[in-house]
């Protein structure tokens, strides 16, 4: 990971709860599903916790002033993820973010010069097809930290090739496991959340 990749694991017991919910292979679909939209919510909350642009203002208040912390809204956020299961990541995430434009269909052309983008991966697996959307965002001028990533889960092997591939990224994970397997799923994993949302189409990170 010679490019600087960042990759953040909150130590959060809110996020460390659902994530074990994605662990255990008997959680049915609904709740599986809600805990994918929840570790949405909670990992997206802390990647805007240093990246979010804001400045300091000052406000009347009922007895004076007082100085404050006010977004910035001036400033174009898209949110983009990758189906169908980064779709559940961004369920959650979106009372995170509601201001950001949802961008359904790929990666969008004419991306404004000074826009954020948020990509919500279900998990990174040996990373090619998220590398390939990165790929595309680096032709259109958005380079790692224009980028957060928000993935349920991560391998070492996906972290390894995004991390010498695109400089500066900086990825919101709730675990880094170690092994991939053969058939492509994660150890211990969460198992293939497409076939446990009993979602139609595949799209592997």
């Amino acid at each position: 990971m010679a490019m600087t990749l960042r990759v953040v694991v909150p130590p959060h017991p809110l996020i460390g709860h659902w994530l074990t919910m994605l662990r255990h292979r008997e959680t049915p679909a609904p709740v599986y599903g809600t805990a994918m939209q929840e570790l949405g919510r909670w990992l997206t909350y802390e990647a805007l916790r240093d990246w979010l642009p804001h400045r300091r203002d000052t406000v009347p208040t009922e007895t004076g002033t007082t100085e404050g912390t006010v977004c910035e809204a001036n400033v174009p956020l898209l949110a983009m993820p990758l189906l169908p299961a980064g779709l559940e990541l961004w369920h959650g995430a979106r009372n995170v973010l509601p201001n950001a434009a949802l961008c359904l269909n790929g990666v969008p052309d004419g991306i404004e010069a000074n826009a954020g983008l948020i990509l919500f991966v279900d998990q990174i697996t040996d990373g090619r097809t998220l590398l390939d959307v990165l790929v595309q965002l680096q032709e259109q001028g958005v380079t790692g930290p224009r980028i957060r990533v928000i993935t349920a889960l991560s391998a070492n092997a996906g972290l390894k090739l995004l991390g010498e591939a695109v400089p500066e990224l900086t990825i919101h994970t709730a675990c880094i496991d170690p092994d991939l397997r053969e058939n492509g799923l994660i150890s211990p994993g969460i198992g293939d959340p497409v076939q446990r949302l009993n979602l139609r189409a595949a799209a592997r990170a």
